[in-house]
């Protein structure tokens, strides 16, 4: 038996997330199962109750996948209690080719990334700027306040 895993976000608005880190990890909206035009006609058919549904868009994709196979599902589950403390869990965007670069190139390459996301709604939290101990890395909250780094 296939042994696979996903990572499963809670969130108050799934379409809103899915829109945000389709953008941040350039995945993309993962596609209804074969032979359903939607996830609700999908899940309809496997018999959930309408009242389990997710409101809302509904018919709006609430998982990314990697376009290239590589990288684990990531499902955005619709909770009602809003996020009150620090993930005990966050995602590293690994985006400035680690220390094999140049110090100052991967401070500009993480800036740069940083302030893309920040263009997609992102906040920047923290700055960690160590260039003695050749370490630059930008703290972020997404969309919902969730951590991620940039390193």
């Amino acid at each position: 038996m296939e042994k696979t895993w996903q990572i499963v976000i809670d969130c108050a608005e799934p379409q809103a997330m899915v829109l945000f880190w389709t953008e941040a990890l350039r995945y993309v909206p993962e596609p209804a199962p074969d032979g359903h035009p939607t996830w609700r006609a999908y899940w309809r058919s496997m018999g959930v109750p309408e009242d389990e549904l997710p409101p809302g868009a509904g018919d709006a994709p609430e998982s990314l996948v990697d376009p290239h196979g590589g990288g684990p599902r990531i499902w955005f589950q619709q909770v009602p209690e809003a996020k009150h403390v620090k993930n005990r869990l966050h995602l590293d965007l690994l985006v400035s080719g680690g220390r094999g670069v140049h110090f100052e190139q991967r401070r500009q390459i993480i800036t740069d990334e940083a302030e893309r996301l920040v263009g997609l709604g992102a906040k920047v939290q923290t700055v960690h700027d160590m260039p003695q101990m050749g370490h630059f890395a930008i703290c972020m909250l997404d969309i919902e306040d969730n951590e991620f780094d940039i390193v």
